[in-house]
């Protein structure tokens, strides 16, 4: 007994010694974790109950509910926000199911052409679009000479330019999640299917389908996150006439300089975001959220 007591006791300190060396470890990076993100969200919190006489004050969040104009502000950026998600579901699932089905060599090959935006700064995708759909653009004179319509179409400057622009970037973070969730589907479940009585329609939508569901949520909940804090694209295909939060906060600095109700709208935009992850979290588990596991 006493032999097991030291034994047991020499397991114990060698434990707390092995959480000593792996906490010294990643102290770097907790440390870089602390600088980089936890101190610049405090001090937004902080900022955002700054008044204009420098006071504490809640007149920044006060604004913000007795404005009309936050409100259509916040209402635009979600409805942005759903319609280039369920714009980007529309295209892409479709889009990932068909490369998932070909062989590996041409899948690879696909999923560089889908890559490929990635290779290109933001803002010149951005300027592209503008150039691509203006209405002595490309699209208007192809159009035209097609003779799909007779007069220039005005597609910037508006929600349709902003939608095009902002689906086309968005695309690729919903097809890769969708993508590796169907290539982890075993295709013995579909021959099972078959094999059971099960035509291909209805074994895509009892067997297939539900299983890339998974990665379907992870990328459309990854697309609707980065819509919401979305700022180019917005404010060049946009024209000033979608206004998105991001851009209202950087109105609120450049024009009125004034940090605390930029803050404000930060921090509310932050709280609806982890709001959006909280909700999310209650259905299906971290792995699944991040496009893995699930089968």
């Amino acid at each position: 007994m006493g032999a097991a007591r030291i034994n047991e006791a020499g397991l114990r300190r060698d434990e707390r010694l092995e959480r000593l060396k792996l906490f010294g470890l990643s102290s770097p990076a907790i440390l870089l974790i602390l600088v980089i993100l936890v101190l610049p969200v405090g001090w937004l919190f902080y900022v955002s109950f700054i008044g204009a006489d420098g006071s504490f004050s809640l007149e920044n969040y006060e604004r913000m509910l007795k404005r009309k104009s936050y409100a259509r502000i916040f209402r635009t950026t979600f409805e942005v926000s759903f319609l280039t998600t369920g714009l980007c579901i529309l295209i892409g699932y479709p889009l990932a199911y068909f490369i998932s089905q070909l062989p590996n060599r041409l899948a690879n090959l696909c999923l560089i052409t889908v890559l490929l935006p990635f290779w290109t700064s933001l803002l010149v995708r951005t300027y592209a679009w503008l150039v691509l759909l203006q209405k002595q653009g490309l699209v208007n004179d192809w159009a035209i000479s097609l003779g799909l319509w007779e007069e220039p179409v005005k597609m910037v400057h508006n929600m349709t330019g902003n939608l095009i622009g902002m689906v086309h970037i968005m695309l690729p973070f919903l097809i890769l999640p969708v993508y590796g969730a169907m290539r982890a589907i075993s295709r013995d479940y579909m021959k099972a299917a078959s094999n059971l009585g099960a035509g291909p329609v209805r074994a895509f939508w009892t067997v297939f389908f539900p299983l890339s569901l998974p990665g379907l949520f992870a990328g459309s909940l990854m697309v609707f996150i980065l819509c919401l804090g979305f700022f180019v694209t917005p404010a060049v295909l946009g024209g000033g006439k979608v206004i998105m939060v991001s851009m209202q906060i950087v109105s609120n600095i450049e024009l009125f300089v004034n940090w605390g109700a930029a803050s404000a709208l930060g921090v509310v935009l932050l709280v609806m975001t982890f709001a959006i992850l909280w909700v999310a979290s209650r259905f299906l588990r971290l792995e699944q959220m991040t496009g893995g596991g699930g089968h």
